[in-house]
């Protein structure tokens, strides 16, 4: 359940009452008449449904409650009500794989935007890798990729290409363009003076294929896995499914090619670059691809759940 607090001009409290008490998928309804004091007007608290919640926020955006009042949601833990359930009964599909599409989109919206925590903690990441393909180290690796925090543009670039909003993708090409040749030069400065002083040799790099050859040798099944990745990243992050988002991490190898890419060049290895610029470039397509697909796919699916919601409350309003 989902726990909406509207603040609504006095003029449309009792439209936005209307609307909630007309919605079987919406309960515990409050009307406090001039409760609020910035914006002025009437608060309208109630339960929604997961599943419901994007045809109700899409009709309080109608009334104009977004520009003239206010539109609070939050996540109910725990809802003990025999109403509650029989709202979460009635809405369409199941709250697992509901999708709100204005939570998504505020989501990916803050994703985009290139902060210091993005470039610190692609940076550390981006180290760990570059450390663990000179130990040859899969742990190290892995960690790498489990702290790498590349998915959340991907996510916005996904969603601005469906959405067709340009500023948003541009603004999360953006932040992983210089994100990542922030982490690859801070990660080849520290590789540098590391090879002047002698920590390591430009030979390290020739014994790496016993377990993390993969980093530079892309192949088909790198884009399969990219690809695969992607949709599962996308339905992670839709239906609020972070531990999948996790495995998400481990699956693609955007964080370690990179890694190799800044020691690759701090050792001299320049013919390895290349093809770590590769490993790179096909996960952000592959994840891309199949996120835009997912969206697609998931706004298909839940436009034809509205849909069957709005024409089974038709007829039970007007039964033959």
């Amino acid at each position: 359940m989902l726990h909406l607090r509207i603040i609504a001009p006095p003029d449309r409290t009792e439209d936005v009452a209307t609307l909630l008490a007309g919605n079987p998928a919406a309960t515990n309804l409050v009307v406090l008449p001039g409760a609020a004091r910035s914006p002025v007007g009437d608060v309208v608290m109630c339960d929604v449904a997961r599943e419901a919640a994007n045809e109700i926020l899409e009709a309080l955006d109608g009334l104009g409650i977004d520009h003239d009042g206010s539109i609070a949601v939050e996540r109910v833990d725990m809802a003990i009500s025999d109403g509650a359930e029989a709202a979460k009964e009635l809405a369409p599909g199941h709250a697992d794989d509901a999708v709100v599409w204005e939570e998504f989109g505020r989501r990916v919206d803050e994703s985009s935007e290139l902060t210091w925590s993005f470039v610190v903690f692609l940076a550390i990441a981006v180290q760990i890798a570059a450390i663990g393909v000179l130990l040859d180290s899969p742990i190290l690796i892995v960690g790498s990729m489990v702290l790498g925090p590349e998915f959340g543009p991907v996510a916005a670039i996904c969603f601005g290409i469906l959405r067709r909003r340009p500023g948003l993708i541009w603004s999360s090409v953006r932040t992983l363009l210089l994100g990542f040749i922030a982490a690859i030069a801070v990660t080849w400065l520290c590789a540098f003076v590391s090879y002047k002083i002698g920590w390591i040799d430009g030979t390290w790099l020739d014994g790496v294929g016993r377990e993390t050859q993969f980093i530079v040798k892309p192949d088909r099944w790198s884009f399969i896995v990219a690809l695969l990745a992607g949709a599962a990243g996308m339905l992670s992050m839709t239906s609020d499914k972070s531990t999948a988002l996790v495995g998400v991490f481990i699956s693609v190898t955007t964080v370690p090619a990179a890694g190799y890419i800044a020691v690759a060049m701090a050792v001299g290895h320049w013919e390895e670059v290349t093809p770590s610029l590769t490993q790179l470039g096909v996960n952000l397509a592959g994840m891309i691809l199949a996120g835009v697909a997912a969206l697609i796919v998931l706004r298909l699916v839940w436009g034809r759940a509205g849909l069957r919601e709005r024409i089974a409350r038709r007829v039970r309003v007007n039964p033959r």
